[in-house]
């Protein structure tokens, strides 16, 4: 039995992986998906404001900690790809495999602002503009989408490598929004790294809801 550990990428909560969830618990496994600080419906302005990569990485930490969690799967969409790294970073090894779902892949002292291409940096902006310190979901999309803390975009990884000491570290690129993703070059790096298994799926950037199936499927692999 695997235990995987979700974690969702900008503005969503645990309930981004809803459909994926059942298929992975169906398959015999044990699945925890968070919802990060900063972006649970009861969270107040103050944690918003405070909230930051360290802390998403430490929710994770947390969790690991609270259920006596080894060998576990982290899996991050997204914005969640530097949490997952932060984590995996500082988990004494208690990580077996990343799986990096259309996710940023940092290296040492990047940000989510620093990998990120113009397109996303101006949704960050104009987002954050009334507040100075969350980030409103961009228009349309699910409305259960919460403000994102701004920090948590703009904090650098620091990280010390043990990441990389994980046996199993996999990157899945969505390929039907290449006209805004910021993957791509991404997807190249990794192609080329013998330490990384790149997948490709043929869905927009929210695989969990536009083929969940396909997304269990490869975590099962």
């Amino acid at each position: 039995m695997a235990t995987f550990v979700l974690v969702p990428g900008g503005w969503k909560g645990s309930w981004a992986y809803e459909a994926v969830v059942p298929l992975l618990e169906g398959a015999g496994h044990a699945v925890h998906a968070l919802t990060l600080t900063g972006l649970r419906p009861d969270d107040d302005a103050a944690t918003v404001a405070t909230a930051n990569l360290d802390t998403h990485a430490g929710d994770v930490l947390r969790l690991l900690d609270r259920a006596h969690i080894t060998g576990a799967t982290l899996v991050g969409h997204s914005y969640a790809g530097m949490v997952i790294a932060a984590a995996a970073d500082r988990a004494d090894g208690r990580i077996s495999r990343l799986v990096h779902l259309d996710a940023f892949v940092p290296r040492d002292g990047e940000s989510w602002w620093s990998s990120a291409n113009e397109y996303f940096r101006e949704v960050i902006a104009a987002g954050a503009a009334s507040t100075g310190y969350a980030v409103r979901p961009p228009d349309g999309g699910d409305p259960r989408r919460r403000p994102h803390p701004l920090a948590s975009f703009l904090q650098t990884i620091r990280l010390t490598g043990a990441h990389a000491q994980v046996p199993r570290r996999e990157f899945v690129y969505c390929s039907r929004w290449e006209d805004r993703t910021p993957f791509a070059g991404l997807r190249t790096r990794l192609y080329a790294d013998p330490g990384w298994q790149v997948h490709d799926l043929p869905t927009g950037h929210d695989a969990m809801r536009e083929a969940p199936e396909a997304v269990a499927a490869l975590l099962l692999r």
